[in-house]
Formats: structure tokens, sequence, C-alpha cells
């Protein structure tokens, strides 16, 4: 290390000249820093604007923003943020193709990532080599690089940005079916910081894919796909790429006219591009001044580093001798030692035999732990194909006008049908809760629809216990927000449906307020109270636990599984939240919590705009594919459909619904994930290879080893859990098949 130190301090050495300069020209942006209170701003904001400011070929103030980052992570003494900020500026040096500026960033931080146990960095460090090799066309090498970095961090931007890269490495290596996967995952990708960029780039290489593939139809699409969002989030670089694709993709179509609208539109931004190029020459003057001033600062680091090492050196003479009188002494003590290390051995040995019995234990209740929740998984997903034929056959009865004494019936046992899913969604859920399987998503999504839905989902229990449930919500909070609306719903479902189930004739409140508004998040309130029986203080402390329900007797009366408040307590605690109670027998009970949920920076509010009305969907001369292997199953489903005056058709597993799909045109596709042979989500993805526009709505029992995330890879565009109720499959295929017709507004 001290060789490394002492290379580069020479070289510093050299640009010493041109730093004085350079402090001579800018006193005044010295002035301006000295004005920022460093110790108190957000680095973590300073990195998303620059990669912001970046993509919109704000160069200059991307690297300005970086500089702030970096002088904050010294104020605040934060060597992490440090090596991140340079990883920054050595990314941004790579891409505006400076390489000895890239190499300068990228060895400052890795003396840095020396002395720290940084995964991420390390991480990252490899992903730089990785592009850098990219850039000078070292492919294989690049290769390299990306097969390192796996598994060294699972940090969702950089998992993303490695994939890019590692599709660009097998598009130049000509692997194009691998490139067009990794392309393809990056499209519906939900990266919580360049998330729009990233799809832009995943289209761009597509098209260039698609050219070379001879597919020129899918090569306009994606680069149509890459213009649109270029040109809605202003990433002007990539709106000329898009442009340039698009003028040879229809030239090769035939297609003339489009070729020539496309070369015209590159001539109307020949301004733009002259706009672009005033911006990288002040870019490159900003990140050559700021350069220079961080190659001041590590040429006195890696001096007073060698200052450190020299003055090391001096002291090792008399280390040295002491270290001589130390062994002497310490051969005296060896004697002596060596009979009770003798001892010690023997006692190790004992220890040692008790410590592989412990550890035989311990994996004998890892694999017992194991069994029990694929048991469990196993168990809850057969249990839901036979119950979709009870809750199905019942709807369909209560449809058909039955008698009142046969109504009275079908309703019991439509009851009893939701009770046992309720019981199986709730065992299923803290299976999966236990087997850390849970990842909060990152989409965007209305709170104030999401809770109206929970609500209008359960007034069917209120009317049964003569219960109001009300809704106060903050009209201050903005529209649209960015988290995860299910594990919301899931939240707010147990939550108000635990009150419904412990109040007769009273009233259950839900309060959703905006405790704080910042630029990027929002800090919220949420409180369901409801006017039941209360919990007692003792039964307080373990209402949180599972199975828990307060006595035998409050389970015999209300019954349930008493793991609602498990659930609910585990999903907040995804989001860094905590639920709190305050309860009083036979008074009533108040769970409250906040939660910081992300936002748009210009996020309108309720009183700024109102949501759009519902959709009304006419299904009438839907077809259908439905892709199911169990008959029954394919009997209720296809019945729902017919009452909604669709047509169907059956395929009874994926080879059958990939001819289907090949030989018809489908309004939709309605896709069982789980059949022998080859798996629906397998068969998506061949459909997906020669029809990209059919609504397909994977159907799936949810089991432990489920992702819904690849799902959505696979190419669906919804997911449904069996069993379902009609209303939510027909809802999703209206939403659906409503994107090209039958859609009425109210």
């Amino acid at each position: 290390m001290s060789n490394t130190i002492l290379l580069i301090t020479n070289q510093l050495r050299r640009l010493l000249p041109a730093l004085l300069l350079l402090c001579l020209l800018i006193p005044a942006q010295a002035q301006d820093l000295k004005k920022i209170d460093y110790k108190q701003i957000s680095i973590d904001s300073l990195h998303r604007r620059a990669l912001v400011q970046q993509h919109q070929n704000k160069g200059k103030e991307a690297f300005e923003s970086l500089e702030h980052a970096a002088m904050a992570s010294e104020k605040q003494e934060d060597l992490r943020e440090l090596i991140d900020t340079y990883h920054l500026f050595a990314r941004f040096h790579l891409e505006n193709g400076d390489l000895d500026s890239a190499d300068f960033y990228i060895q400052s931080a890795r003396i840095r990532l020396g002395t720290q146990d940084y995964r991420y960095g390390s991480a990252y460090q490899a992903f730089l080599s990785a592009r850098r090799s990219l850039y000078q066309k070292n492919y294989y090498q690049a290769a390299e690089f990306l097969e390192k970095v796996k598994g060294m961090s699972n940090e969702r931007n950089l998992l993303n940005h490695i994939t890019l890269a590692n599709a660009e490495v097998l598009y130049h290596r000509m692997k194009y079916d691998e490139a067009e996967t990794q392309l393809n995952a990056l499209l519906i990708n939900s990266d919580p910081i360049e998330r729009t960029y990233l799809a832009t780039k995943a289209n761009l290489w597509l098209a260039r894919l698609m050219v070379d593939k001879g597919k020129i139809p899918e090569s306009i699409e994606a680069g149509q796909n890459a213009l649109q969002i270029a040109k809605s989030k202003g990433y002007p670089m990539e709106e000329i790429q898009a442009y340039e694709i698009l003028k040879n993709s229809y030239s090769l179509a035939g297609s003339y006219k489009s070729a020539l609208s496309n070369s015209q539109a590159l001539l109307d931004l020949t301004q733009s591009k002259e706009n672009a190029e005033k911006e990288k020459q002040a870019a490159i003057k900003s990140a050559e001044r700021i350069t220079l001033q961080d190659q001041a600062k590590e040429m006195r680091f890696l001096e007073e580093e060698n200052a450190k090492l020299n003055q090391s050196a001096s002291r090792s003479e008399i280390t040295a001798i002491l270290t001589s009188a130390f062994l002497t002494i310490i051969s005296l003590l060896a004697v002596s030692l060596y009979r009770n290390n003798q001892i010690k051995l023997k006692t190790n040995d004992l220890l040692h035999t008790k410590n592989k019995e412990l550890e035989t234990a311990r994996d004998s209740a890892i694999s017992a732990m194991k069994a029990k929740a694929n048991f469990l998984s196993t168990v809850t997903h057969e249990l839901r194909t036979p119950l979709y034929a009870v809750t199905g056959l019942t709807h369909l009865l209560l449809e058909e006008n039955p008698s009142d004494h046969q109504k009275e019936h079908l309703k019991s046992l439509k009851f009893s049908g939701d009770y046992l899913l309720n019981f199986i969604n709730d065992i299923l859920q803290i299976n999966k809760i236990d087997a850390d399987k849970l990842e909060p998503l990152n989409i965007e999504f209305k709170l104030k629809k999401v809770l109206t839905d929970v609500i209008d989902s359960l007034q069917s229990s209120a009317k049964d216990t003569n219960t109001t449930v009300s809704l106060e919500y903050d009209p201050n909070i903005p529209l649209n927000l960015l988290g995860d609306p299910l594990k919301l719903s899931q939240i707010f479902m147990n939550l108000v449906g635990n009150a419904l189930k412990f109040t007769r004739d009273g009233k259950v409140e839900v309060i959703a307020q905006l405790k704080k508004k910042g630029k990027e998040h929002v800090m919220l309130y949420f409180e369901v109270s409801d006017s039941g029986i209360g919990i007692s203080e003792e039964q307080q402390q373990t209402i949180f636990e599972s199975f828990e329900q307060g006595s035998v007797q409050i389970n015999r009366e209300y019954g349930g599984t008493g793991l609602g408040l498990t659930i609910v307590k585990s999903l907040l605690g995804l989001f860094g939240s905590r639920i709190e109670l305050e309860s009083e027998l036979g008074v009533g009970s108040s769970f409250y919590f906040d939660l910081k949920v992300n936002c748009e920076e210009n996020a309108i509010t309720e009183e700024e705009a109102s949501e759009q009305a519902e959709d009304e969907f006419d299904f009438t001369g839907l077809h259908v594919l439905i892709v199911e292997d169990n008959k029954i199953n394919q009997v209720i489903t296809k019945k729902m459909l017919t009452k909604k005056e669709m047509t169907c058709d059956i395929a009874n597993n994926g080879n059958e619904a990939i001819d289907a799909a090949k030989s018809k045109h489908y309004d939709a596709i309605l896709m069982d994930i789980h059949m022998p042979g080859i798996s629906g989500d397998e068969a998506t993805r061949q459909i997906r290879k020669f029809n990209t526009n059919v609504p397909i709505i994977a159907l799936t029992a949810i089991s432990m080893d489920d992702s819904v995330d690849a799902f959505y890879a696979a190419g669906c565009n919804a997911v449904v859990t069996k069993p379902f109720k009609p209303e939510v499959s027909t809802r999703k295929l209206g939403k659906m098949s409503s994107k090209r017709k039958h859609l009425k507004k109210r």
C-alpha cells in the first residue's frame, strides 16, 4: 500500500501548479460552498439529484451536486458516503468518456475501502471495472468483473445496473436471446432511484438487438417506447438515439415516410444537439475544476498517510529491541503455560464434543422448521384448488335464483368458504413472514382508493353487526404515492376486519392524516378505532403474538385465527414502522401507526385534483382463453365468464395455450401458473415471443416459492390468487381489455 500511496502522491505533485492557478481563478465558488451547512444536508438526496441531472444532460450541475456531497461526507465524517460519492464521480466520468478522471476516483475510493468492511462499496468497484472494460470493448473482461460482483450486494439499483451491463456484454458477444431476457426484466423494473432511465436504456438496447435479429417491427416498437419515455422525462441524449434507431428501422421496414419523419425530427433537434454540446463542454470544465480540487485533497491525504508510514518505520528499530526483550520473557513464561495448556486441551475436547451435539440439535431444529414451512405451504396451496370449486359453485348457485330456504343454506356455505379462505390466507402469510419471503414493492398507487376499496369490501360484515364504517381522509395527502398498495391493503383489511368483528351496534373509524411532507416522501399518520369490547391491559401485552385472541371465551364467541394483528405487526416491520394500541374494556380500541411513504416531488393533492370515476366495463363479445388443467375449475370459470356474455376456449396445459394463442385472436388469456408439464409462466414467456399485446392474467394459488415479480417478469399483466371472487377477475379483465375497446365512462 505504501508504494501505491507514494506513486499517486508523485503524480499529484506534478499537478500542483495547475491546482494553485485553479485556486486563484475560482475564489467565489469556494465562498459559496462555505455558506452551506454540510452537517445538516442529506447526502443521499444530493446523490439522487446528481443522477437526475446527469440523465437530463445537465452535467455541470451533476458534478456540482457531487462536489457538495463530497464536502458533506467529509464534514459528517461519513467515509462510506464519501466512497459512494467517488464512485458516482467515476461513473459520470466513464459516461462522458474521461477514463483518466474515472480511474482517479476509482483508485481514491479503493484506498478508503481498504480500511472498511463495506460490501456494497466493493461490489460497486467491481461494477465500475466492468463498465470501464465495456467502454474499451473488452467484453470478456467485463463479463469476468460482472461474474465477480454477483452475490456481493443485494442493493436493487446496483443489481439493475449490473443487469443492464450484462445485457450489453451479451449483446456484443452476439448472445441475443440471453441479452433479450435481461433487457425484458429491466422494462418492468421497480428501481427506487432510476426506474424510468433504466427502462429507457433497456428499450434502446432492445431496439438495436431486434434489428440484428431481423425483427424490425419489434425494433420499431422498442424504439417508440424509448422515445416516449425520453421525451416525457427529459433525457435528450436518449431521445436523439431513439430517433436514430427509428430512422434506420423504418428504412429497413420500407416505411420511408416514417423514416423521413424521424430524420426530420433529428434535424429539428439540431439546436438541441448544439445545446447538448454546450452542456457537455460546461460539464467538462466543471468536472476538470472539481477533479483538480479533489486531486489536491487526495495529495494532502496521501502525504499524511505517507508521513504516518515513515513515522512508523522510525519506530521499528526501538520496537525490534523491545521485541527481543519480550521474547526472552515470553520464553520463560511458555514453560509454565505449557502445562496449563495441556489441561485446557482436555477441556476443549470436551467442549468440542458438546458443541457438535448442539450443532446437530440446531440443524435438526432448522430442518424441522423448514419441513413445517414447506408442509404448510403445500397444504395451503392444495386446499386452494378445491376451495375454488366450493366458492365458485356457491357463487353460481346464488345467481341462479334459488328458493329462500336454499338461499339461506348457500349463504351459510359461502360464509364457511370465505372463512376457510381467510384462515388459509392468514397461515400462508405468517408462513411467508417467518421464512423471510416478503419484500415491499415500490409502485405508484392512490392511497384514498386503497382505503376506500378495503372499507367497501367489508361493508357486508359491517351490515351484519349493525356497525358503521367511516373514513376521515386528509385532502392534503398527495394524490399519487409510491409504495406497496397490496401490503397496505392487507394491513387495513386486518385492522378494520378485526374492529368489525369485536363491535356490535357501534362505529369504526379509519383516519389518514398528513404529518409531514418532504421533497421525496411524506410522513402519514393512520388510525383505526372502534367502539367495541376493548382489550384489557394484561391482554394488550400479548395481543400481537400469533394465535392470541385475549382468551378462549373470545375465540369461541367471535371466531378467527388470532393471526391478523401478528400479520399487521410483521408487515409494518417491513416498512420500518410500528403498530401502537390504546384500549379500554367496554369502551373500544384504537390502533395507530406512522408510515413514511415515497412520493414524486411535485405530486398533486386531493384538493388539487379529483380522482377519476371508476370505469364500467362492457364484456359483451370478448373472447377469452382459459388455461387450466383442473376440469371442475374449467367449468366454473367458463360459466362465470359466460354470464358476462363472453365467449371462451379451454386449454388443458401450457402447450395447448401456446398453440391456441398462435392460431386465434383472444381479447385476454387467464393463465393458471401451476400445471403439469410446461408451467404457466413459461407458457407466458413463449406467447410473448410472438404476441406482446394480448392481456395475460396469472391465476395462482401462491405458495412459498412463488414470486409475483417473476410472473410480471414472464410477461403477465396482472395476478389474481385462487380461489378468487368473480368480481375480482372480471374487473381485471375489464381493465386489461379496456385499453383497446369496451370502455364506457360514467
